[in-house]
């Protein structure tokens, strides 16, 4: 994994983790429920940009720095990346 990848990773992981955190906090105070759900909402579009970020990332440092003659299952594995990432 590419450093800079890594390290935008962790970046975002720590605030996901504390939007999170925020969630259950909002629940245990008996919040309005669209306020939740916005807050919810909010972590999913982090969690796809991470996920954005990290196949990008994967694509770059593994995918094509490889020899695609040598490795013919690459594109069947960015195809399996994909769909599981879209589900």
């Amino acid at each position: 994994m590419l450093e800079q990848v890594k390290q935008d990773a962790t970046a975002r992981i720590n605030r996901i983790a504390g939007q999170v955190a925020g969630i259950k906090k909002m629940i245990d105070e008996d919040r309005y429920c669209v306020d939740i759900l916005n807050q919810i909402a909010a972590v999913r579009s982090a969690l796809d940009q991470l996920g954005v970020n990290m196949l990008t990332g994967h694509l770059e440092s593994c995918v094509l720095s490889q020899d695609a003659c040598r490795h013919g299952d690459l594109l069947e594995e960015v195809k399996t990346a994909l769909s599981r990432f879209l589900k």
